[in-house]
């Protein structure tokens, strides 16, 4: 299926780019998200009008995303307190939803999608380093510390 990307997109194209996807990557999560439309000669006329307002809209994430993750960079060292054992082993697990609410308790708006754990969930006790990404373009990396309580 062919579309027209509305923004940046990990891995695929540029604002603009006209790109063949799977049909069901389109339909589930690029054209629901508004991040692409499907590559008909109407939307492609369209698409060429309205490209300037377009491109001030995807440049007006961008600054904010900036601008987020530079109140990110400004916060100190975040900290979770969790139950654990004698070893380090937490009873439970650290996730994205706990530390997306441990950073908004500091002042910044962060959502659980944005918060990248490669490695899945925290289950021990010790410092992590997380990346949180606002925008395709936009990847902070701050510093975790999982405390026993």
């Amino acid at each position: 299926m062919r579309v027209i990307l509305l923004d940046k997109v990990s891995n695929l194209g540029a604002f603009g780019d006209t790109v063949n996807v799977r049909s069901g990557y389109a339909r589930n999560f690029l054209i629901p998200k508004g991040k692409a439309v499907v590559a008909t000669e109407v939307n492609v006329k369209m698409f060429k009008i309205r490209s300037d307002k377009l491109k001030a809209k995807v440049t007006e994430q961008l600054s904010l995303a900036k601008a987020r993750a530079e109140k990110v960079n400004n916060l100190s060292n975040v900290v979770i307190s969790s139950k654990a054992g004698d070893e380090g082993k937490l009873f439970g697990s650290v996730g994205a939803r706990n530390i997306a609410n441990a950073i908004s308790s500091m002042g910044v708006e962060v959502e659980k999608s944005e918060i990248c754990l490669p490695d899945g969930v925290i289950r021990s006790t010790g410092e992590f380093d997380i990346s949180l990404q606002f925008h395709p373009e936009v990847v902070v990396s701050i510093r975790l510390h999982v405390v026993s309580a």
